[in-house]
């Protein structure tokens, strides 16, 4: 009688007594299963509004449709949420490299950002002269004026002997399963040092006068060029000359050339600008109203922002996509949850998670002084999705081992979709840290590597074609349950003890 009677009202209690509605689950995986939108809204994202540099056009259309969704699916309040000031924008509209002497050959690459344009198609002889330490600024001090230069070393360009994309194995899991090692240090950051290089680099080539800089990808990889910024968004940096990045066979062929003596000719063509009429920028943001606890609030979030190398689709449109997917599954099934669902999705996570932590400051605590706004008691967790467009395994519990019974509970119904580690180790770079910063429950979902790190991530291939949509749909299905219940649970979601204040940081963990 007892399991009719919890079978007929769909409540299951599974592990630690933590209550997990089964009924709820079964439409929620059937809605996000078998009437999926993710993958259109990926589309307008992407093909459609990508990139979408921080700053730039593209990211404010790309904000303004997400409005425009939310108020499609009768989300409330769908809005733009100004901070700032964040700096200069940055965008493209012309590309073209290519090697005319002594054999014509296209070259794969694009722009920087935050580097200027070329006013127009140039052609000229190439340098080879590496900008790698201060010495070689003073070495090569007054020689490269109008000169096209190769800045970096060439890369090795191995075979590739393993798939570019993979699954998580069980003995993978079972290590993120483990506790880290006593002792292991934070993730790198760029130091002090390293930055006022930069810096001393960009007004270097600026002052010099070069024609244009050109790096190689940072990763060497089958023509697929990894590249981001070459100047700055901050103003007290100047804009360096034209810098592009070349896919790192095309760069080793050039130098090669030019260690043997044969004259090589190069044409450029860069059309770039700098945007300096508003220097703000938006998070968006967009609620399902709660009921008996509506003060109380479920937040999800991923960052909207992307590089200019491709259109942003695995990083992170994938996470906004699946963001927007788990808003309208939970307005469609019209669930009335307790609790209010808010989604932010984050401008300028890419420097350094710049609009989460804005959004933070300004709503629930500042880090260096961790005096808490009345709001702050009220988030009860917040959910992020931000590493590739990977299924869902498990979570990361940021060192909170209070939640490992509730999220086993929540996860054992996705087991048969491969959803079931739980990670006590910190994850790092990406906006949950904003949260996690001032003690709000924050979590990164574990997903499933694919080729994020091999072929997409901050490259020229992260686009459409390389997402992977039965994934993006088993994440939707657990997002949302992972949202309603803990927008239906009783209590709010267990706390760490509160972080002590911390000085102002710049830049993020690197991933």
């Amino acid at each position: 009688m007892m399991f009719t009677l919890v079978a007929a009202l769909g409540v299951a209690l599974l592990p630690a007594e933590e209550k997990v509605d089964l009924s709820v689950i079964h439409r929620i995986r059937t809605e996000a299963l078998q009437s999926s939108k993710v993958m259109d809204h990926l589309f307008y994202l992407t093909d459609v509004n990508g990139p979408r540099v921080t700053g730039s056009s593209g990211y404010k259309k790309a904000a303004d449709w997400v409005v425009k969704r939310a108020g499609e699916f009768s989300l409330s309040n769908p809005r733009l949420e100004k901070w700032g000031p964040f700096g200069r924008g940055w965008e493209y509209t012309k590309f073209s490299a290519h090697m005319v002497e002594p054999a014509y050959s296209p070259l794969i690459g694009f722009p920087l950002v935050w580097s200027g344009g070329t006013q127009g198609p140039v052609t000229g002889e190439p340098v080879y002269a590496v900008l790698k330490a201060p010495a070689d600024l003073e070495k090569h001090k007054g020689k490269l004026k109008g000169k096209i230069v190769l800045i970096d070393e060439p890369r090795e360009t191995p075979l590739a002997f393993t798939p570019q994309a993979r699954r998580h194995s069980d003995v993978d899991l079972a290590g993120l399963e483990a506790a880290p090692e006593p002792g292991a240090g934070p993730a790198r950051r760029l130091t002090e040092e390293q930055r006022q290089f930069r810096a001393k680099r960009m007004a270097f080539l600026k002052d010099e006068g070069v024609l244009a800089a050109i790096l190689i990808s940072y990763n060497a990889d089958g023509g697929t060029v990894f590249a981001s910024s070459g100047g700055s968004h901050e103003t007290k940096n100047p804009v360096p000359p034209a810098m592009i990045a070349l896919t790192s066979e095309h760069y080793n062929r050039i130098v090669r050339l030019l260690e043997k003596k044969i004259p090589v000719k190069l044409e450029l063509d860069v059309q770039a600008r700098i945007i300096e009429e508003n220097m703000d920028s938006w998070n968006v943001v967009a609620e399902i109203p709660g009921g008996r606890k509506k003060d109380e609030i479920v937040m999800i979030g991923a960052h909207l922002d992307s590089w200019q190398g491709g259109t942003g689709a695995t990083d992170n449109a994938a996470g906004s996509s699946v963001a927007i997917e788990v808003m309208r599954i939970l307005k469609s099934l019209n669930l009335n949850m307790d609790r209010t669902v808010r989604m932010v999705l984050w401008s300028g996570e890419e420097q350094g998670l710049l609009g989460s932590k804005a959004y933070v400051k300004e709503h629930f605590a500042d880090t260096t002084k961790m005096q808490l706004t009345s709001a702050h008691g009220k988030v009860s967790a917040y959910y992020n999705l931000d590493n590739g467009s990977g299924k869902i395994r498990g979570v990361y519990l940021q060192g909170n081992d209070m939640v490992r019974p509730i999220f086993s509970s929540w996860l054992a119904p996705f087991a048969d979709l491969g959803a079931k580690t739980l990670g006590i180790r910190n994850t790092s770079g990406t906006d949950h840290l904003s949260f996690d910063a001032v003690g709000i429950p924050a979590f990164q979902f574990i997903q499933e590597p694919l080729e994020y790190s091999t072929r997409t991530h901050h490259s020229n291939m992260d686009v459409y074609d390389h997402i992977s949509k039965g994934d993006l749909m088993q994440a939707s299905a657990i997002m949302a349950s992972f949202v309603y219940h803990t927008a239906m649970r009783e209590e709010m979601i267990p706390r760490k003890p509160l972080p002590k204040p911390q000085p102002e940081r710049r830049g993020r963990p690197s991933e």
